[in-house]
């Protein structure tokens, strides 16, 4: 794909990477993907929605959260999972460059939680060109998600993987920030809990990780949401516990459609065979998009 990457300069002096597939149509609509967890534009569910924004012609933007990109942010702070400031600036950014085209958003895991808590804050005030979203295998309770990191042997696998990247990144700003955080306290953290503790609620303004989880879930925003919105969680999502509560959430608001298979995983949602698979997610995604956009 003919991906290329901008840097924006934030209005608080820090900057986001953003990854571009453009298209050579006006008033195209436009894509805007986000990931999860320590993910970023490189990761292969970003590419997936790239790719199949670049198949459809649509313009595809694929944004890193701060600190994600490969290179560090300038600012204290980075991104958590109720961080929507970014995301608001970003979409009025774009619509005033391309004010023709409708836009439509995909969110991931952490990003889906961005995402829906996003449209929930704005109701019917978001932008009229904002046409559709997207969340899959969202942690609609961020308590919860962060207590499943700790169940299993492949869980704590991953946790292990994401606590090591999030570690080290926090380890690299203490030349900018000395008193970001007690180094010694950090070496001891294993758990994700344990980081949002001594890390993510402190940085950002929040009293500890409770108050951070319990003021950062999208599931509280879910009533408000006034955008047509497409809920994809696998219920046997082994990093998401499933609700069968979040049916009757969903019931309630005509904006959201709700669709919980039972097989997919986390992020997942594969079928075909090994030489052709079928990426069920991306292409439900795109159809619920068009349907929504003309």
């Amino acid at each position: 794909m003919p991906v290329r990457r901008e840097r924006w300069e934030t209005p608080n002096k820090d900057f986001l990477d953003v990854d571009h597939v453009p298209t050579t149509t006006a008033g195209q609509p436009i894509l805007i993907i986000l990931h999860g967890l320590e993910g970023s534009s490189r990761a292969k569910q970003a590419r997936g929605f790239l790719h199949a924004a670049h198949h459809q012609g649509w313009r595809g933007l694929a944004i890193n959260f701060r600190s994600c990109s490969g290179t560090p942010n300038r600012l204290r702070r980075s991104y958590h999972a109720g961080e929507t400031s970014d995301l608001h600036w970003v979409i009025q950014r774009v619509a005033a460059q391309y004010p023709q085209a409708p836009i439509c958003c995909v969110g991931m895991s952490l990003g889906g939680n961005v995402l829906l808590k996003y449209l929930g804050e704005q109701g019917r005030d978001a932008l009229a060109t904002l046409k559709a979203a997207v969340a899959i295998s969202t942690p609609f309770d961020l308590a919860i998600s962060a207590r499943a990191f700790e169940w299993g042997f492949f869980n704590r696998l991953y946790m292990s993987r994401l606590l090591g990247t999030l570690k080290q990144k926090t380890v690299a700003k203490l030349t900018r920030y000395p008193d970001l955080v007690d180094q010694e306290r950090l070496a001891a953290v294993r758990t994700i809990r344990e980081f949002d503790e001594l890390v993510t609620a402190p940085v950002h303004g929040f009293a500890n990780g409770a108050d951070y989880w319990t003021a950062s879930s999208c599931r509280r925003f879910l009533a408000a949401i006034r955008r047509p919105t497409l809920l994809i969680s696998a219920v046997d999502d082994p990093l998401v516990p499933f609700d069968v509560s979040l049916r009757e959430d969903a019931a309630r608001n005509p904006y959201l459609t709700a669709e919980f298979p039972d097989a997919g995983g986390h992020v997942g949602f594969v079928s075909g065979s090994p030489h052709h698979p079928i990426f069920w997610a991306e292409q439900r995604a795109f159809d619920f998009f068009k349907s929504h956009v003309r």
